[in-house]
């Protein structure tokens, strides 16, 4: 194989992987997302409010902000092989417990441990990262994201109809159950195909864990003030499941989930002083340096792109339902449009990314999303379906390219560190879930769709001080020799 093209199918070598990788990230989102295409189903059964309803969905996203960072460092350190297989075999334990929820309590409980399933994806970054170089690191992780996201798409397309397969008031719990039963086969299947290297490659892990390492004294306090949106954005949940709006959490609940995010960030802070303290009192050396910039203009990246993808996938089919009048089967595969375009549009962003640069082609592609999420604040019921949903893919082609450039980048940061630098961003992109969905929770669809548009310019703008990788970066073996590896 050349070291240009990919021969998608073969399957052998690191072709093996990518496919084995992205079908195990395929079926992660698929019992992430399960519930979405079948909301009305379950609203129904419950006899859920609308605000019942958006907490659900905001619920969904706030365990994977926490877990993709501590899935970063478990990946890091212990290899993606068993941190995937275990993630399918937990997650897929859970998706059984929701699938028998007999209370909207069980059904918040279980949904919320399900936001663990979300973190699936850093787990495969890392381990795309290390079968393929750097000219065809963009693509090969844009097929891995774009078709492993499309695993939403497949949920929206296939569980309505699955749950009227198995018929009664109770096929959405088999439909469900269905993806967690897949999940669970397919953990046994990719514990035993997948290898974390190719053959004579050295698995480089970080020095230390229990933080990211950086290498300046500015750089130290940039990554405190970075983590603070994280738990911003799990303490605006606890207030929007607080008694002061949807009163499913008690006052005494709630406070002391305040003070315990506190406290977490407090701990946190101190394992990134035992880390990093060593750059207060010398100078890391310029091989081993890298810019903490360049994770944050990531992470603001990813927060539009990805974070506004979770949160659209979420609300769409009861969109198109309540906009259009239709029917829970016609609303999901009009809506599973958005996640449609994965298929392409993710992995044609890594593509555009290695061939054009990285900054201009991320810029480009935000700067479509802006546009596109504006023409989307402006679809109501007088627009014909066709063009809802024309305006859909299109804005979706940006949102997902732009996603597919952002990963592109993200392997040639820091060769050890990728798990956790694809942890924080993908962190940052459930951050925007759950911000944007905190929106929607009060404002209409239209403004909802504007407001993202608004945070794509201000993204945009962070973009253009963003670093081109360039020449090598360099790693430490296990017997203390440096090797270098190609950025560029």
């Amino acid at each position: 194989m050349s070291d240009t093209k990919l021969n998608l199918f073969s399957f052998s070598g690191r072709i093996r992987t990518l496919h084995l990788t992205w079908f195990a990230f395929f079926l992660s989102f698929m019992v992430w997302f399960n519930h979405a295409p079948l909301m009305a189903s379950i609203q129904q059964s419950f006899g859920l409010s609308a605000q019942e309803v958006k907490a659900l969905l905001i619920i969904n996203v706030a365990l994977t902000i926490p877990a993709r960072i501590v899935v970063g460092m478990l990946v890091d350190k212990y290899g993606p092989r068993l941190i995937f297989s275990g993630l399918l075999f937990i997650s897929s334990i859970i998706c059984f417990f929701f699938a028998l929820a007999d209370s909207y309590q069980m059904l918040l409980a279980t949904r919320f441990a399900l936001g663990f399933v979300g973190a699936g994806f850093v787990i495969g970054i890392r381990m795309i990262g290390e079968w393929f170089p750097a000219k065809q690191v963009g693509v090969a992780e844009g097929i891995y994201g774009g078709w492993g996201n499309f695993g939403s798409a497949a949920s929206a397309m296939i569980l309505p109809s699955l749950a009227l397969w198995y018929g009664g008031d109770d096929g959405w719990r088999y439909a469900i159950a269905t993806t967690g039963a897949i999940a669970l086969a397919y953990s046994f299947v990719y514990f035993r195909l997948a290898r974390n290297t190719p053959r004579g490659s050295t698995y480089f892990k970080p020095k230390k864990t229990g933080a990211m390492e950086v290498t300046s004294r500015g750089d130290f306090f940039f990554y405190l003030l970075m983590n603070i949106p994280m738990y911003a954005a799990l303490a605006v949940l606890t207030w929007k499941l607080g008694p002061d709006n949807l009163g499913i959490l008690g006052a005494g609940f709630a406070d002391g989930i305040y003070l315990g995010l506190l406290a977490l960030y407090a701990y946190q802070t101190s394992q990134v002083w035992r880390i990093n303290r060593h750059v207060f009192t010398e100078r890391v050396p310029e091989l081993h340096r890298y810019r903490f910039k360049q994770v944050a203009i990531l992470d603001l990246a990813y927060f539009v792109t990805f974070g506004s993808e979770l949160a659209v996938v979420s609300m769409l089919p009861l969109f198109f339902k309540e906009t259009f009048d239709l029917s829970i089967v016609q609303a999901g595969l009009l809506a599973s449009g958005f996640a449609f375009m994965n298929l392409v549009a993710r992995p044609g962003g890594g593509l555009f990314s290695d061939r054009f640069g990285r900054r201009k082609t991320l810029s480009l592609l935000i700067a479509g999303l802006a546009v596109g999420y504006f023409i989307l604040g402006q679809v109501d019921s007088g627009w014909p379906v066709a063009l809802a949903v024309i305006a859909t893919m299109a804005c979706s082609f940006f949102v997902q390219a732009g996603e597919g450039a952002v990963f592109a980048m993200v392997p040639l940061v820091k060769r050890r560190m990728t798990g956790q630098v694809a942890g924080m961003a993908g962190a940052y992109g459930n951050v925007g879930a759950v911000t944007f969905l905190t929106v929607f929770s009060f404002v209409s669809p239209q403004a909802f769709f504007l407001v993202i548009a608004g945070a794509a310019l201000v993204a945009l703008v962070a973009v253009q001080f963003l670093d081109e990788p360039k020449g090598q970066t360099a790693e430490i073996m296990p017997d203390g020799t440096v090797q270098m590896i190609d950025v560029s």
